[in-house]
């Protein structure tokens, strides 16, 4: 009996939500890595918007037939929620790209690290917890170490631009994905992404000309965005936000490690020592966080059938409000 595509990547979609995280962020970070590697060809730009085309037309052609319905039954606000990822993904692609193209592999991954680790600590609402805040930046002083003089302030500066995209997507993602389901939102988002990143990526891929790189950034952007992106949309409907922020917590040291194992970016022990500051602090603000799974954590959303079009009256519902973060002492 053959299998669709379809059915495998529902099939995937449907393991347990840790083992799918840890296997999304190897993937993240070796695509990474990869990809440093292919910057010499088309550059950081390039590369970027190759991995987004490639991985925005896997994901369309994937979609298939139920694609045209669920835009049709989409609501503007749905639409103009995957515009806006889709242009937060392209920022944050190409600004770690661009910071990566310039400082380590984990230095790059624990500053952006710092945008939904903000997030989580403020919205915990406790002046105390601004300690995991603290330790964080003491972690990245230790990775950048400002005080030799060999600090790349523009990688730095991008890595923490990369960081806010990335607070903003998280928060995107949860709703693209419950508007439209998994592999339907983030087509769509990606091929939003892909478009914004043309009149940047296009031209250096024109002016090479070389067909190697397509096939490169074809196996790169199975790596990165496409199975990452896919996953983390997945689970952020499927795990609570504490146990999701904990797991992702070790995204900066699993970076640092790929980053030595295949482009050779050994770490020095002071850095090594900054980035377990940075981990620790990811581990410690998540488990601050006691809020409860999402209300539909039990509904698989591999399926490409959002609940909105099985409720329709639920494409209407108004979002619950979220209350500005205050501290209360």
């Amino acid at each position: 009996m053959i299998t669709s595509p379809h059915g495998l990547l529902r099939r995937a979609l449907n393991l347990p939500a840790p083992l799918m995280l840890l296997i999304g962020m190897f993937a993240l970070h070796t695509g990474s890595a990869l990809a440093v590697r292919a910057f010499d060809a088309v550059g950081p730009a390039g590369v970027t918007w190759l991995r987004l085309t490639w991985a925005a037309l896997l994901l369309l052609a994937v979609g298939g037939r139920t694609l045209g319905p669920a835009i049709r039954r989409a609501t503007p606000r749905d639409l103009g929620s995957v515009v806006i990822l889709g242009t937060v993904s392209a920022g944050m692609m190409a600004l770690y790209s661009e910071a990566t193209a310039r400082i380590d592999l984990g230095t790059a991954t624990a500053l952006e690290f710092l945008g939904p680790l903000a997030v989580a600590v403020f919205a915990l609402r406790r002046r105390r917890e601004l300690v995991w805040i603290a330790a964080a930046a003491a972690g990245v002083l230790l990775l950048t170490r400002p005080w030799s003089g060999s600090a790349d302030l523009a990688g730095v500066g991008l890595g923490l631009a990369g960081a806010a995209c990335v607070a903003l997507y998280i928060l995107l993602t949860q709703r693209v994905g419950g508007s439209f389901g998994a592999v339907h939102g983030l087509g769509l988002a990606l091929a939003v992404a892909a478009l914004v990143m043309t009149p940047f990526g296009a031209p250096p891929v024109v002016a090479a000309a070389d067909g190697r790189i397509l096939l490169t950034t074809l196996a790169i952007a199975l790596l990165y965005p496409l199975l990452p992106f896919l996953v983390e949309m997945v689970v952020l409907q499927r795990m609570s936000r504490t146990a999701y922020s904990t797991f992702i917590s070790l995204e900066p040291a699993i970076s640092l490690v790929t980053g030595a194992l295949i482009i050779a970016q050994t770490p020095l022990p002071v850095q090594v020592a900054g980035m377990a500051l940075v981990v620790v602090a990811g581990i410690g603000a998540a488990r601050g966080d006691t809020a409860p799974p999402p209300r539909d954590e039990a509904r698989s959303v591999a399926d490409p059938e959002p609940e909105a079009a099985r409720r329709p009256e639920a494409a209407t519902a108004q979002p619950r409000s979220t209350p500005e973060p205050e501290y209360v002492g």
